[in-house]
């Protein structure tokens, strides 16, 4: 065989070899949908924090090469337990992920819905970050004993604004108001589905103060358009300049965690793709920027260390909204 003929023949196997395995890894991204799309619920309307951390997650998973394609849906309602139950239905769908948190735990102790999260499948803790009380920056509420003061003159009179009941915003707001010797059932908090609607109603004047997470706040505080009055942090936050209400002699502290479960009913193996992939994003420089951009400390845990913390959290929340009487 000529020196030619035996190149053109070598040449025509290798584009063979080659076009089979292009086909073949075709194939393989068309059937591996878990690294190629995820849909992330946030179980809240938009604007809030649930969504700011799922569109975070989104937009991190994508700029980082982790998942291809990951698109964002939203249902609120019930302090995000309409969306758990709707979620708990996706039973076995690997390529799917819901925001979770201490909102929740919250919500499934006021309202006490079939499903809990003991029916899906826990993922990962990512971040935590602290309830804020706001007020509007123009009001003659300037500091948190103002605030008290007021709100012990007038219990019914002075609104709240925040998330849905069972909400770490509500529970430390009556929280609040038991420890300075207010009925907790006087307490006039009004709850919003969303972060961004509560906002709203707080810019507005529609109520006299807010409750609300320091993330979804403080663009507005930077601004001037609010005024921090104190934190439900366990102790002081480097960069928020308030005081903790601990540090102010309130014995309140609540931590608004978030992480991922995914559906009951998957693999194994799936469920180790997923927590691969959401350590991946935890572990990345893309997420890190987040962090810090967001106000959010990094609390990431998986595996038993998750799934205890969920337990431990859900008998702590359903112990105080009992002792509250919610």
């Amino acid at each position: 065989m000529s020196t030619v003929i035996r190149n053109l023949v070598f040449g025509v196997v290798v584009v063979v070899v080659a076009v089979f395995a292009f086909g073949d890894a075709i194939s393989t991204a068309s059937n591996s949908t878990v690294r190629s799309k995820i849909t992330i619920m946030a179980p809240a309307a938009p604007g809030g924090g649930w969504d700011t951390f799922a569109r975070t997650s989104q937009q991190t998973l994508r700029s980082e090469g982790i998942v291809a394609n990951v698109q964002v849906v939203n249902v609120p309602g019930a302090g995000g337990t309409i969306g758990l139950s709707q979620f708990v239905q996706a039973e076995g769908q690997e390529d799917y992920l819901m925001v979770t948190g201490g909102v929740m735990i919250g919500g499934i102790a006021v309202s006490k819905p079939a499903e809990s999260l003991a029916d899906v499948t826990p993922i990962a803790r990512l971040a935590d970050d602290y309830a804020a009380l706001v007020v509007p920056a123009d009001s003659n509420i300037h500091t948190l004993e103002d605030f008290v003061e007021a709100w012990q003159a007038d219990p019914t009179g002075t609104s709240i604004a925040g998330g849905s009941l069972g909400s770490i915003d509500h529970l430390a707001t009556v929280m609040l108001a038991q420890e300075i010797g207010l009925d907790p059932a006087d307490a006039n908090y009004i709850a919003y589905s969303g972060g961004g609607d509560a906002l709203s109603a707080m810019l507005s004047h529609t109520t006299t103060a807010g409750m609300s997470g320091y993330n979804e706040v403080s663009a507005q505080i930077e601004a001037g358009q609010l005024r921090l009055l104190a934190i439900s942090a366990p102790q002081p936050v480097e960069g928020i300049d308030a005081p903790t209400l601990l540090d102010a002699g309130y014995d309140v502290q609540m931590t608004n965690w978030r992480g991922f479960v995914a559906p009951p009913g998957i693999t194994d193996a799936e469920r180790q793709e997923l927590v691969d992939i959401v350590t991946e994003l935890a572990e990345s420089e893309g997420w890190a920027e987040a962090l810090d951009r967001n106000d959010w400390t990094d609390t990431f845990a998986v595996g038993d260390e998750y799934e205890r913390f969920i337990v431990d959290q859900q008998a702590e929340v359903d112990a105080i909204v009992e002792e509250l009487g919610l």
